[in-house]
C-alpha cells in the first residue's frame, strides 16, 4: 500500500455517519463537549451556518450567533471528537455560498427566510 492509501483508510475509520445535511444558512445547534476537571458535559451553541469549507475529514462549518450584542463566530470541524451532536433547527433560503455579509448587519436585517423544500 502507499502512503496515500494508508492515510486514506486511518481517515475513513474517523469520519463521522450520524451528521445530517447542513447547507449554509441554516440554523443548527452543535453540541460541544467541554472538560471540566475530569467529567465532560455537552455545551449547545445556536447560530447560522455562514460558511463551509473543505471536504472528508477536514470538513469545517462557520457558525455565528449574537450574543449580548456582539456577533461571535466559532468554526466546528465536523469529525472532530469533540463535536457530540449537530442538529439541524430550520432550513435557510440563501443565494450564495458564504454569508459574510451577516457581519455588517445589525437586528432584523440579518433574518434569514426559511426554506421548506428541504427537509430537516
Amino acid at each position: 500500500m502507499s502512503a496515500q492509501e494508508i492515510i486514506a483508510s486511518i481517515e475513513a475509520e474517523q469520519l463521522k455517519s450520524n451528521l445530517p445535511l447542513i447547507y449554509v444558512g441554516d440554523t443548527v445547534r452543535v453540541g460541544v463537549k467541554i472538560k471540566e476537571g475530569e467529567k465532560y458535559r455537552v455545551q449547545p451553541y445556536e447560530g447560522v451556518v455562514i460558511g463551509k469549507r473543505n471536504g472528508g475529514i477536514n470538513e469545517t462549518i462557520t457558525v455565528r450567533r449574537v450574543f449580548q450584542g456582539v456577533g461571535v463566530e466559532r468554526v466546528f470541524l465536523l469529525h472532530s471528537p469533540r463535536i457530540d451532536n449537530i442538529k439541524v433547527l430550520r432550513r435557510g433560503k440563501v443565494r450564495r455560498a458564504k454569508l459574510y455579509y451577516l457581519r455588517d448587519r445589525v437586528g432584523k436585517a440579518t433574518r434569514i427566510k426559511q426554506r421548506f423544500d428541504r427537509s430537516l
